[in-house]
């Protein structure tokens, strides 16, 4: 039986092959953007919007997919890794902190951070941002933080295994960026490490990144393995560094324990 074929000869295609190929290029737009709101797909595929909502939603029940539970952004799952690149470790630990991060931004006002390491930075991967009636900032998914000049950065140098943080001391040297180098002093640079370690969470007080903001991090940590950092940042002018140490520390270090992580 001969198939059907469109005026330029090719074969035409069915509405299930149609459909199918759709869902997969609604996958691959995921899979490449790394986090992505379904009007975005829509709009990168050309493709009406309810369309694109039925094949995100049949996406997330299959399990290649999950949506985000602070931003609305589509990520895919550890059943996508065979589908290339776009995979990262850190949209595990993204997935299982969202309802958390979620939970949290109920009772802590200012909005909260889940950061994950990558090369030489901290990245943004999940926040409160959007949530948060305080935020100044609500562009924050995949920001890059620098390492010395962030609680998120201090909280993982002093959680990880002292030869990590030697290669990651080593590649900032190596990039030297002018802000960094007061940092990278070396008593300086002990002296943070060692006052982190000790309290268990790392603050920035004085102005360095943001002159606006303050925030702490508590780090993510199982079996000697830093996950990630989560983080919440304030106004400086709005609260001093003790009292906000008294208000939020103990909730995100709960919170940071409560989250599974696979091991």
């Amino acid at each position: 039986m001969s198939k059907e074929r469109t005026r330029n000869g090719q074969p035409r295609q069915s509405e299930g092959v149609r459909a199918f190929k759709r869902g997969l290029d609604v996958l691959q737009e995921v899979n490449r953007s790394g986090g992505i709101r379904a009007g975005d797909v829509a709009r990168a595929l050309d493709l009406p919007r309810p369309t694109v909502y039925r094949l995100l939603e049949t996406l997330e029940e299959l399990g290649y997919v999950a949506r985000s539970a602070s931003d609305d952004r589509f990520r895919v799952t550890r059943l996508a890794l065979s589908l290339g690149d776009g995979y990262d470790p850190g949209v595990v630990i993204c997935q299982a902190a969202a309802p958390f991060l979620a939970e949290l931004s109920k009772t802590l006002v200012w909005p909260v951070d889940l950061s994950t390491y990558e090369n030489a930075a901290m990245v943004v991967q999940e926040t409160t941002h959007s949530r948060s009636p305080l935020s100044i900032d609500r562009g924050m998914i995949g920001k890059r933080l620098p390492m010395l000049r962030t609680s998120a950065g201090r909280a993982y140098l002093a959680a990880c295994p002292a030869r990590e943080r030697d290669l990651i001391v080593s590649h900032l040297r190596r990039i030297d960026e002018a802000d960094d180098r007061p940092f990278l002093e070396r008593t300086r640079l002990d002296q943070m490490i060692a006052e982190t370690q000790a309290r268990g969470y790392a603050t920035r007080s004085e102005g360095e990144y943001n002159p606006k903001t303050a925030s702490i991090a508590v780090p993510i940590v199982r079996n000697g393995a830093v996950y990630g950092c989560i983080s919440i940042i304030w106004i400086r002018s709005a609260l001093g560094i003790e009292e906000a140490m008294a208000q939020f520390v103990s909730q995100l270090q709960e919170t940071a324990a409560a989250i599974p992580v696979e091991t």
